[in-house]
């Protein structure tokens, strides 16, 4: 059966579904920088967060948009000022967050966010032929399933809206793949190494033959939510 939801890039996803131009974003664990770049080309005045060193040295070697700017920092203790933010962006990264501290960072969303402002969280399901690849190095699905979580039980979020889509990966070769993941957290290297075999063979057989690489397909889940008030 064909899968109802639709194929979407996730930079596109939030740009398509947000008013960026003008606004004030912070990109909670921003990687190397892509989506930040992606923001400012929009119009968006951005600051990334990123405690990973690799995924900074990445960052910070790109070339200038506008004037993003990207910083070392976590989720749970956001350096940012209260209201200062318009959006505040959790793409791919509230599962990375350890779960003891998710709702801590929920609650640093709130905290710099205006009273007008968006959560706007993107997170992987843990399903899909490039969740069984990746499982093979590191399982998330117990951690996606806690993000998932902490956005539906949060007292000081309301949620606005939820939505699924497929996003499309393409992967120029195992190598890619291999620093895909490795770049999000060291910690998989040695797992990595230690089933690279199985792993190789594992990516040959999957995803669909393309002309940049292999395919895959990645079912992603949206949730915008508002700050509440506290009290």
């Amino acid at each position: 059966m064909t899968d109802p939801r639709p194929i979407r890039r996730n930079p596109d996803v939030l740009t398509d579904t947000l008013a960026v131009a003008g606004k004030q974003l912070i990109d909670v664990g921003c990687g190397n920088g892509h989506l930040v770049r992606h923001l400012a080309r929009h119009g968006a005045q951005v600051l990334g967060v990123e405690c990973s060193p690799r995924q900074l040295a990445a960052a910070h070697a790109a070339a200038r948009v506008a004037d993003e700017t990207i910083v070392e920092g976590v989720g749970q203790a956001l350096p940012a000022a209260d209201a200062s933010a318009d959006i505040v962006v959790f793409f791919n990264s509230l599962h990375h967050i350890p779960g003891e501290h998710m709702a801590t960072a929920l609650n640093e969303a709130c905290r710099v966010l205006r009273a007008d402002g968006v959560v706007y969280v993107a997170e992987p399901l843990a399903e899909g032929e490039f969740f069984a690849l990746c499982r093979a190095v590191d399982d998330e699905t117990q951690v996606r399933a806690a993000a998932q979580h902490a956005v539906l039980t949060h007292p000081r979020l309301r949620l606005a809206q939820t939505f699924d889509y497929l996003h499309p990966v393409v992967l120029a070769d195992f190598a890619a793949f291999r620093e895909r993941l490795v770049s999000a957290n060291h910690e998989r290297e040695a797992r990595f190494a230690a089933h690279q075999a199985e792993l190789s063979a594992l990516f040959a057989r999957s995803g669909q033959p393309v002309d940049d690489g292999r395919l895959f397909i990645q079912p992603m889940r949206v949730h915008l939510l508002h700050p509440l008030p506290p009290g």
